[in-house]
């Protein structure tokens, strides 16, 4: 049976209005609840406190001389993937759209409370508490940019590259609980990798073929199918690269 009402859950990225018009036009899309992003400062206090001044200034010098430049250099190659996978990037409507400053927050709880969902899409949001996952009779479902249990955090696909382990270099469906990224899986997938692509374009691979796998996912749950699946994998967490790690890694393997 169609599930009657489907609400995004989602950070403010590039990334989330392909998310929204991918499910308006297979299914539909009730609300869409973007959460804010963290403020610079409130991020790096925290992410120091868990890696460490040292890490974190490497994390900083790589987003500011190596991803950002990269992305811009990429987009051309980023919209050829867009084409390729008819992914559509247009404005997400504003009546449509409720801003919260935390996924966690009361007002996120009230607005899922009153949209009463049957499934929840989460993108790119901070780790959602036990309150939220449990303030609903929804089932929550995660597109993770790697392959889980062993790319959990970030960068899955680069970190699997880097690690000569292309055969989970990918993307994940899975259920959400209250750890990260570590639901039971419904669905995962290799992507493609080119010669063209790199750190800046991983990600958008990862997304149209997550799309891809989210579909069935949804149609499965719709036939009141839930397969889980079960790999043998070790877990680990990952965080960005640092500007020297991956500047070894290129020099070393040629991972871009």
């Amino acid at each position: 049976m169609p599930f009657k009402r489907i609400v995004l859950l989602a950070g403010k990225w590039d990334t989330t209005p392909i998310v929204y018009h991918f499910l308006q036009k297979n299914f539909h899309v009730d609300k869409v609840i973007i959460e804010n992003a963290v403020p610079r400062k409130e991020f790096l206090k925290k992410r120091i406190k868990k890696l460490g001044w040292f890490n974190v200034a490497g994390q900083v010098l790589f987003q500011l001389t190596i991803a950002k430049p990269l992305l811009k250099f990429s987009r051309k190659r980023v919209e050829e993937i867009k084409r390729a996978y008819q992914l559509k990037d247009g404005p997400i409507p504003q009546n449509t759209i409720e801003s919260v400053s935390s996924i966690n927050d009361i007002r996120s709880l009230q607005l899922l409370t009153s949209c009463n969902p049957d499934l929840v899409i989460v993108h790119g949001t901070k780790i959602i508490s036990k309150k939220i996952l449990q303030g609903t009779n929804a089932t929550f479902i995660n597109i993770h940019a790697g392959i889980t249990p062993r790319y959990r955090g970030s960068h899955g696909a680069y970190w699997a590259l880097a690690n000569n382990d292309k055969d989970n270099c990918g993307v994940t469906i899975h259920l959400v609980d209250p750890g990260i990224d570590t639901g039971n899986v419904l669905a995962q997938a290799v992507i493609p990798i080119s010669a063209k692509d790199n750190f800046a374009t991983y990600p958008y691979l990862q997304l149209a073929e997550g799309l891809n796998l989210l579909h069935q996912v949804i149609t499965e749950l719709e036939k009141g199918r839930k397969s889980v699946i079960k790999n043998d994998l070790d877990s680990a967490l990952w965080h960005h690269p640092t500007l020297w790690g991956y500047l070894w890694t290129l020099l070393t393997k040629g991972v871009r």
